[in-house]
């Protein structure tokens, strides 16, 4: 993102709001409003919003994931297969016994 083009004081936005919402949304553009010279809100488009939140969130699974893997709290690929594979089979037998 160009700061020297995605920063506008809210009196921009105040007499501008269609157009920058169109060309925010058309463009998924982030805009910096700042209000008195300080930067106070961020106007971004809903797409661009959601991708963010999902990368934030596969970096924080990441992360656990590595705290985790130093602690020693993890098995062997082959394990973990075992157990989803026994953890299915019980599932399908339970559905089974509902069944009969």
């Amino acid at each position: 993102m160009k700061f020297s083009e995605a920063v506008k004081p809210i009196s921009y936005l105040k007499t501008h709001a269609s157009e920058v919402v169109r060309d925010v949304s058309e463009n998924q553009k982030t805009l910096l409003i700042t209000h008195n010279g300080e930067a106070k809100v961020i106007l971004q488009d809903v797409k661009v919003y959601e991708k963010t939140q999902e990368s934030l969130a596969l970096l924080k699974i990441l992360a656990l994931s590595g705290r985790e893997i130093k602690k020693g709290n993890y098995h062997p690929i082959e394990k973990s297969f075992k157990n989803v594979k026994n953890r299915i089979g019980d599932f399908k037998r339970g559905q089974n016994e509902v069944q009969s």
